[in-house]
């Protein structure tokens, strides 16, 4: 499941983050409604405050964030899953291949947010 939300360009991405994982729903192998959360997030050390945690930790998703240099409380931290996270990193740099999204013509939301949707099926194919 791959979800968009636009915000301000000065905007932080942890202030969205609560919204975007309640947002998608996930289809389940076999029958049955979708799930609402995930069971894992992994994240970068941005989104390693304490509210993201504990917003994490009342739904029993499982977190694995970096810890940055300034935070003292040390937390379970998996190396090897971390490193999955490059396949965002990536897909993000090959949407900013298209100019059309590096430079965002569109005025509108709505219409830029069409382009990333367009882009990123172009790229699923």
């Amino acid at each position: 499941m791959l979800v968009f939300q636009l915000t301000a360009g000065q905007n932080h991405e942890l202030v969205m983050a609560s919204s975007l994982i309640t947002q998608g729903a996930i289809k389940r192998v076999g029958r049955g409604r979708p799930r609402l959360y995930p069971k894992h997030v992994v994240a970068d050390g941005a989104y390693s405050s304490l509210a993201f945690r504990q917003f994490l930790r009342v739904r029993k998703i499982k977190a694995t964030i970096k810890r940055p240099a300034h935070q003292k409380r040390r937390w379970r931290f998996d190396k090897s899953l971390y490193k999955t996270r490059n396949r965002v990193e990536r897909f993000i740099n090959r949407l900013k291949q298209c100019r059309r999204i590096a430079t965002r013509y569109e005025k509108r939301a709505c219409y830029y947010s069409a382009m990333l949707t367009i882009a990123s099926i172009i790229l699923w194919l």
